[in-house]
């Protein structure tokens, strides 16, 4: 007999939500596994406004969307073990975990589901030319030192990459009394939300440099400038472009990547697009009772939706670690995969089975450019049951698509799931 029916790892917002669906009216037990000394993750931080839209119909910010879900998960009785770092997860759902109250601990599940968010991508992923001085700092990291230390890292800013922290950032720093220079952007397109943009760069005057990236950082004790250069379309610097920007701060918000050591450890076949797990309609990995959602499965750009996934995953989970008879008649069935297409880079799910689908499923994907006047296309085999007209589609903004049941259970021997961009 397991310790809990459903142990989740990790106590961010994705946590949160699958801890509290995996519950099932407190007819399970579930344990949330949590590093930090606090609940919320990457939202304790983010104190600006723009979340809980969907979810809760308001607009908060994000320690008080946090606060929510730790209330509901309290409420619904989910248990916590905080300041506990997961050191492993097998695959027959052993969880070794260690904490400097309780030392090295042993506790096994019924399912679990993986929780565990994403980190940024560092300095040293760039190869940017220079010395290893200071002032150079993911934005993420600033994020914390300005909201919760109340540290400014500098006074003249250079932000290299427009993801969405880092364009929260040169707000943030411009009203704490800092110059942000510029943002440069490597990509022809922005990888954050149009909103972030308009407020947090075109409100202040701030310059999103695109198709730019720093070449060289100047500076040995301390950060003294950077070089920013133009560069074409292979990503190369183009000679003659480069511009010098005095500053004692770089800023990089170049990407995050999904934190899967312990899913890889577990044996967990992981996608080559989105760095996160391989996952079925039920959000379960390769790894039987195994689940994964939010930022750990592939990068998201609204909590909310992270809430919506991590709630579909705790669900699942849930009914996993009811299931036990049923188990390995379920897993020998493979689903009908879901293929990406014309523009589209990934999808999650990326395998559908019919049979255990819930009667609508939300697909969610990513595009891999700017497409301009397209329809967001879904062919089961080679009948279209979906032409979804958009204006603008771009990398930075998630889409989805939502397939139905009986569409898929009235077309026995299906072999193939198609999402594509299509010409309106």
């Amino acid at each position: 007999m397991s310790d809990y029916d459903v142990i989740v790892i990790g106590g961010g917002p994705a946590g949160l939500a699958a801890a509290t669906a995996a519950r099932g009216e407190g007819k399970r037990s579930v344990l949330v596994i949590e590093r930090d000394q606090k609940l919320g993750g990457i939202l304790n931080q983010c104190i600006h406004n723009g979340f809980g839209l969907i979810t809760f119909n308001e607009e908060l910010t994000g320690p008080e969307y946090a606060a929510r879900y730790e209330r509901l998960a309290r409420e619904a009785g989910v248990e916590f073990l905080l300041d506990t770092m997961v050191l492993d997860v097998s695959p027959d759902h052993v969880v070794t975990c260690v904490s400097e109250a309780r030392g090295m601990q042993r506790i096994t599940a019924g399912a679990v589901v993986l929780a565990m968010g994403c980190r940024e991508r560092p300095r040293g992923a760039l190869n940017i030319p220079g010395f290893r001085p200071a002032g150079v700092y993911t934005a993420g990291t600033a994020q914390r030192l300005v909201n919760i230390e109340g540290l400014m890292p500098g006074r003249e800013v250079v932000i290299l990459g427009s993801g969405d922290i880092g364009l929260i950032m040169a707000r943030r720093m411009t009203l704490e009394g800092a110059r942000v220079a510029c943002v440069a952007e490597l990509m022809p397109y922005s990888g954050g939300l149009k909103r972030n943009i308009v407020q947090c760069l075109d409100d202040f005057g701030i310059p999103l440099l695109l198709s730019h990236t720093v070449t060289r950082v100047e500076g040995k004790s301390r950060v003294e400038a950077v070089w920013i250069a133009q560069v074409d379309e292979k990503g190369r610097p183009l000679p003659g472009t480069e511009k010098r920007y005095p500053c004692d701060t770089l800023l990089l918000s170049v990407g995050l990547l999904p934190e899967n050591e312990l899913s890889r450890a577990a044996g967990v076949e992981l996608s080559r697009v989105t760095r996160g797990p391989v996952v079925n309609e039920s959000l379960e990995t390769s790894v039987p009772g195994i689940f994964a959602c939010g930022n750990v499965l592939h990068v998201h750009d609204l909590v909310d939706y992270v809430s919506q996934e991590a709630t579909a995953a705790g669900t699942a989970a849930g009914a996993w670690a009811d299931a036990c008879e049923q188990r390995e008649a379920q897993d020998e069935k493979p689903g009908i995969p879901v293929v990406a297409e014309g523009g589209v880079r990934y999808t999650v799910p990326q395998s559908i089975d019919p049979e255990r689908m819930p009667e609508k499923l939300t697909v969610r994907f990513r595009v891999g450019g700017v497409f301009e006047d397209r329809r967001i296309c879904v062919y089961l085999g080679d009948e279209r049951v979906i032409a979804k007209r958009r204006p603008i589609l771009v990398p930075g903004e998630m889409e989805d698509v939502t397939l139905k049941r009986d569409d898929l259970l009235a077309r026995p021997g299906l072999e193939k799931i198609v999402v594509t961009l299509e010409e309106a």
